[in-house]
């Protein structure tokens, strides 16, 4: 039987609303919603009456091509608000020499998720590391294994509870409850990681309008995450300033002249631009790219410092793998690498089939990959009698995490 699956994924620049069938572990795309966001702000709610009518107008299409009344979903969120930490839980067990059961794993995750946090944050991933059973470190799943201390290192993922509510709020405005929150370099990791990459060591970088969401994988795991406040409108808004052109202007330039390589760039081509005031004005492509490679040069650099923070500086030969839409500037892979000093690429979603032509694209990882999250953590709908209602959640990430 299939199983219906869908994610919305609200950013700063778009909202997409995806339906998903999932059929043997197979995922097809079998739903699309777009709408260009409205009332957001760097990943946050700003107006949530202008984020309301755009969720509403991605969310009817989605319905529409899929066939299905929505009223649940898997969201995805970023924004300054997030934070992240890790922390340790200990447990003791072996009671009576009897293996050690899924209950204990449970005790030892609830015993790593009591940390401190101020009344207005509340943790939305706990993510295990690793385990440890009395001195033998590194065990992936302990279930079976006999000890007497059983430890779990995890990582949390924290976010500001009122801007939650303010997205929770927009989505239940027309009918949907946001039924998990998934941070978005998570949710693009599922999309475009090999498995390979995650054991080696590699960073996800989720370049969007706003943001810069951040995810480091080590030995298979989220190590550390930190959504970073600046993305593709600041490139954006250095070629306003350069050119005194309208954002909108502006953002179409980047994209159709658009570099990050000046040096690869002849010194004799142009293009003509209309700034305010209506006259037109020939501008060399080669000064376009230098203001471009500026501003994604910092970006970088605000990466390789976090990832210098996160004491990890060294440890990623992966590299880094970018996805959003300012990875689709020209030469961008090539400005990674001269900052970061580790190989880097560009990624697209892979293994999804159905309506996918418009969504091959680095742009649509995340939402993508929110459907995959869902698929991992087994949030469903479930079709019945031609309508599609919600499947709870089964075993949460302890049942995708442990067999048996």
């Amino acid at each position: 039987m299939s199983e219906i699956i869908f994610g919305l994924d609200v950013g700063t620049t778009k909202i997409c609303a995806l339906v998903g069938e999932v059929r043997e572990r197979q995922l097809r795309i079998i739903g699309v919603g777009m709408e260009k966001a409205r009332g957001m702000k760097r990943g946050a709610v700003i107006d949530v009456q202008e984020a309301t009518i755009a969720i509403a107008k991605a969310i009817e299409q989605a319905e529409r091509t899929s066939g299905y009344d929505l009223s649940e979903a898997v969201v995805t969120i970023s924004g300054e608000h997030i934070s992240s930490t890790n922390n340790r839980g200990t447990v003791g067990v072996g009671r009576n020499d009897d293996p050690i059961t899924r209950e204990d794993v449970e005790r030892a995750l609830t015993a790593a998720q009591g940390i401190q946090l101020p009344r207005t944050q509340q943790i939305v991933h706990l993510i295990p590391r690793h385990f440890t059973v009395d001195e033998q470190h590194g065990v992936v799943n302990p279930v079976g294994m006999r000890g007497f201390k059983l430890e779990v290192e995890v990582h949390i993922v924290t976010a500001d509870k009122p801007a939650l509510m303010n997205l929770s709020q927009c989505a239940g405005n027309v009918g949907i409850n946001a039924d998990e929150y998934v941070l978005n370099a998570l949710a693009a990791g599922e999309a475009v990681l090999e498995q390979n990459e995650r054991e080696m060591g590699v960073i996800i970088a989720d370049i969007g309008g706003g943001t810069t969401d951040i995810a480091l994988y080590m030995q298979g795991q989220v190590w550390h995450t930190k959504t970073l406040p600046i993305g593709g409108y600041h490139v954006t808004n250095d070629v306003a300033i350069g050119l005194r052109a309208p954002f909108d202007v502006a953002e179409q330039v980047k994209i159709q002249y658009g570099d990050c390589r000046p040096d690869q760039i002849s010194s004799d081509s142009t293009f003509t631009v209309e700034p305010f005031g209506g006259e037109k004005i020939t501008v060399g492509r080669q000064d376009l790219a230098h203001v471009i490679e500026a501003r994604t040069e910092e970006i970088f650099q605000i990466i390789l410092d976090e990832i210098k923070r996160s004491g990890y500086s060294g440890l990623l030969p992966a590299g880094i793998v970018l996805t959003g839409g300012t990875a689709q500037l020209r030469g961008i892979t090539a400005v990674a690498e001269r900052v970061l000093n580790v190989p880097a690429r560009v990624a697209r979603p892979k293994n999804v089939v159905g309506l996918i032509d418009e969504l091959n694209s680095p742009i649509y990882a995340s939402s993508i990959g929110l459907l995959r999250w869902a698929m991992a953590e087994h949030y469903t709908y479930r079709p019945r009698d031609q309508k599609a209602l919600w499947g709870r959640r089964v075993g949460g990430f302890l049942k995708a995490l442990l067999p048996g």
